[in-house]
């Protein structure tokens, strides 16, 4: 009887995930925020490095530090230069304001495609109870692969109904001019927003959302 109950919930909470991704995939997803206008955002800025580090830090520093706080930011724990960068941006903000979360690389620059496979999976396992202690409700990235453990967990937290009103905002790279990003394109199925800044883009994908030069 247990092992039947558990069949069920499972099949209810894979139809779930099916339904969310229709929802996104087909941009029919509520855009509106069902909390107070006044009542802060816990937000999640995922850095990549180098130049996906300066295009989010760059988005960052528009934000309203008021609305959107505190401010995760999470990067890979090899990168030895984000840090500083955060640390500057956020340098007249209350230190309690934001966090900075270090977490495994989930694909390395070269890496095959095969072995990020198994590089993946570890650092969604050890992002995980991150994700379900800091549960965020933005959730904002252009890096590579280090955001996609995090998007797809904030995607399962949704449809778990343990943060069912988080959202998903990827910008891609400025590079990015006539193709997606493999993150970008993986992120089809699991990010409310995809903004890019070449229209271009648009024409290719009809998913994506064209904002000019960030």
């Amino acid at each position: 009887m247990l092992g039947l109950i558990c069949i069920l919930a499972l099949c209810a909470f894979a139809v779930r995930c099916l339904i969310l991704m229709h929802q996104v995939f087909t941009m029919r997803r509520p855009p509106e925020d069902v909390r107070s206008l006044g009542q802060p955002v816990r937000t999640m800025l995922v850095i990549g490095s180098g130049g996906h580090t300066a295009e989010l830090l760059k988005i960052t520093q528009h934000l309203d530090v008021r609305r959107y706080r505190p401010r995760y930011y999470v990067m890979a724990d090899t990168d030895i230069t984000s840090e500083m960068k955060i640390v500057s941006v956020e340098y007249n903000n209350p230190k309690g304001d934001y966090i900075v979360v270090k977490i495994p690389r989930a694909r390395h620059v070269g890496q095959s495609f095969f072995s990020s496979i198994f590089t993946t999976i570890w650092s969604t396992i050890c992002v995980f109870p991150r994700m379900l202690y800091y549960r965020p409700e933005l959730v904002l990235c252009n890096g590579p692969g280090t955001c996609i453990p995090i998007c797809l967990i904030a995607f399962l937290l949704r449809a778990a109904c343990i943060q069912p009103n988080n959202r998903i905002v990827f910008l891609e790279s400025v590079c990015r001019v006539k193709s997606l990003s493999l993150t970008g394109k993986l992120l089809m199925f699991f990010a409310d927003n995809i903004f890019v800044q070449w229209p271009e883009l648009t024409r290719t994908y009809r998913r994506v959302q064209y904002i000019g030069f960030a």
